[in-house]
């Protein structure tokens, strides 16, 4: 019984350093704030600005930081495909290239799931504990999100915000 722990403990352990060959994705880093970043083309006060920042850029952003252990395979390749996924249904360094209907349905759905505690996610805020939502930082991105979508409603047709049915 002690020899087959043994060779299982080997046989994981090469596995393990095995898979360390594997290429890790590439970071998603970005030196600077693109012209079609959220900040750039609408107005984001400070205070919610560092709430995206905190819980929500790492995954919907050009711009992640990486925690010490995303250098490590099997993580690097699960962190680079949440991230890839999340930047595929929402990317605040892309917002400005969205067309005002998507951009109008990305700030209601920013709103639902935040309100719904599905983002961020619990497993991203298990370990990013500042990322957390309390009720006050709730509200202050709902405010903001409304505010925002108010201004679109004034400011442009009413058909250039919502889906012809």
């Amino acid at each position: 019984m002690k020899r087959f722990f043994k060779i299982l403990f080997y046989t994981i352990f090469i596995a393990f350093l095995l898979i360390q060959l594997y290429p890790k994705p590439a970071k998603n880093v970005s030196e600077s704030i693109g012209a079609n970043d959220i900040t750039a083309v609408h107005q984001v006060p400070d205070n919610v600005l560092q709430v995206l920042k905190t819980s929500c850029y790492d995954c919907h952003s050009n711009n992640s930081v990486y925690p010490w252990y995303a250098s490590i395979q099997p993580v690097a390749l699960w962190l680079g495909n949440h991230i890839d996924e999340g930047k595929a249904e929402l990317n605040f360094s892309e917002f400005g290239k969205y067309s005002l209907r998507r951009q109008y349905r990305k700030l209601e759905e920013i709103n639902e799931e935040v309100k719904e505690n599905k983002m961020p996610l619990s497993s991203y805020t298990l370990i990013h504990r500042d990322a957390s939502m309390n009720e006050e930082k709730k509200l202050l991105l709902a405010t903001w999100v409304t505010s925002l979508r108010d201004s679109f409603k004034a400011n442009y047709p009413a058909d250039s915000l919502s889906r012809k049915k």
